[in-house]
C-alpha cells in the first residue's frame, strides 16, 4: 500500500478550500434569499440557478478541486481524466439545483428541506467520488466501506442544512456566521471521504495519460472569478425593496395620483448609501418649486 499525503503543501490547501466553501456559501445564501422574494417564476429560476452555481460550483467543487492539490501518493504522479472532471462539477451544480427547486419553493416544511437535502447530499456524494474516478495514477484505488458511507451521511447532513439556513436565512451577519458553519461541514465531509481512500502501487510504474493538475488549476481559477465577479454584480444590480417604492412613488406622481412617499432608509441599514444612491438613479427628477410651494 502507498504512502498518501493529504496536505503536501501544508496549511495552504485546507485554508483555501475553507475559504472558497464560505465564499461561495455567503454569496449562494444571498441569492437564494432572493428566490423567496422573487416575484415572477423568471426571477425565482434565475436567482436558483445563480445560488446553484455559487454553492455547488465555488462552495463545494472548487473547494474539492483546491483540496485536491495538497494530495499526492509517494511513488506516482497523478493526471486527471478531464471530461469526468467537468462531469462531477455538474452533478454539485445540478444537485443544488434540484434541492433548492424542492426546499426553496412554495411552503417551507421538513418533508421538503429534507427531501431536497438528501436528493442535494447524494449529488454531493457523487460528485466527490466522481471526481476521485477522475484520478489517474500507476495504482488501484481502494475505498475503506465504513468511511465512505460516513462521508455520504455527512454529505446528506451538510446538504440539508444548508438548504435550510438558504431559504431561512435573511440577515448579513447570520448569513456569514452560516458560511463559516457550511464551510467546516463541506470540508469535513471531503476530507472524511479522502480519509477512506487507498492505493495499492502497481509493480511497474509506466506514464500515467490525463492532465496535469497544474494545468487545470489556470482555467479553474479564472472561472471562479469570472462567477465571482458576475455573482457580485447580480446581486448589486437586482432591485431592492427601496428601489421598487421609489418607482411606485414615481410613478404614481407622474399619473396624478396620491401616493405615499417611501420610507428613508436609516443609515445603519445602509451605511454606505447604496440603496439611496440606486433609488436616485440617474435621470430621477427631483421635487420642484411648483410641486412644493413655500408656505
Amino acid at each position: 500500500m502507498a504512502d498518501i499525503n493529504h496536505f503536501e503543501y501544508g496549511w495552504i490547501t485546507p485554508a483555501l478550500s475553507y475559504a472558497l466553501s464560505v465564499l461561495g456559501s455567503c454569496l449562494g445564501l444571498v441569492c437564494a434569499g432572493r428566490i423567496r422574494i422573487a416575484t415572477t417564476p423568471g426571477q425565482r429560476a434565475w436567482w436558483g440557478i445563480l445560488a446553484a452555481f455559487a454553492l455547488g460550483g465555488t462552495a463545494i467543487w472548487t473547494m474539492h478541486f483546491m483540496a485536491m492539490l495538497g494530495f499526492a501518493v509517494e511513488g506516482t504522479r497523478i493526471r486527471y481524466d478531464v471530461p469526468i472532471t467537468a462531469a462531477s462539477a455538474a452533478f454539485a451544480i445540478v444537485a443544488v439545483g434540484i434541492g433548492l427547486a424542492i426546499a426553496g419553493t412554495g411552503r417551507v416544511s421538513v418533508p421538503r428541506i429534507a427531501a431536497g437535502g438528501l436528493f442535494t447530499g447524494a449529488g454531493v456524494a457523487a460528485m466527490h467520488y466522481t471526481g476521485m474516478a477522475a484520478m489517474r495514477l500507476g495504482g488501484r484505488l481502494g475505498y475503506d466501506q465504513t468511511r465512505v458511507v460516513l462521508s455520504v451521511v455527512i454529505a446528506v447532513v451538510a446538504a440539508t442544512v444548508a438548504l435550510w439556513l438558504a431559504v431561512t436565512v435573511r440577515r448579513g451577519l447570520a448569513i456569514f456566521a452560516s458560511a463559516l458553519v457550511m464551510g467546516i461541514a463541506v470540508n469535513g465531509m471531503h476530507f472524511t471521504g479522502m480519509s477512506a481512500l487507498s492505493v495499492h502501487l502497481h509493480d511497474r510504474q509506466e506514464d500515467v495519460a490525463g492532465t496535469e493538475v497544474g494545468t487545470l488549476l489556470v482555467p479553474i481559477v479564472l472561472a471562479v472569478i469570472f462567477v465571482v465577479v458576475g455573482l457580485v454584480y447580480a446581486l448589486l444590480a437586482a432591485p431592492t425593496d427601496e428601489d421598487r417604492a421609489g418607482a411606485a412613488y414615481l410613478d404614481g406622481r407622474r399619473a396624478g395620483e396620491p401616493v405615499t412617499a417611501p420610507a428613508p432608509v436609516s443609515p445603519a441599514a445602509d451605511p454606505v448609501g447604496l440603496r439611496a444612491r440606486s433609488t436616485l438613479g440617474a435621470g430621477t427628477p427631483f421635487p420642484s418649486r411648483r410641486d412644493n410651494p413655500p408656505r
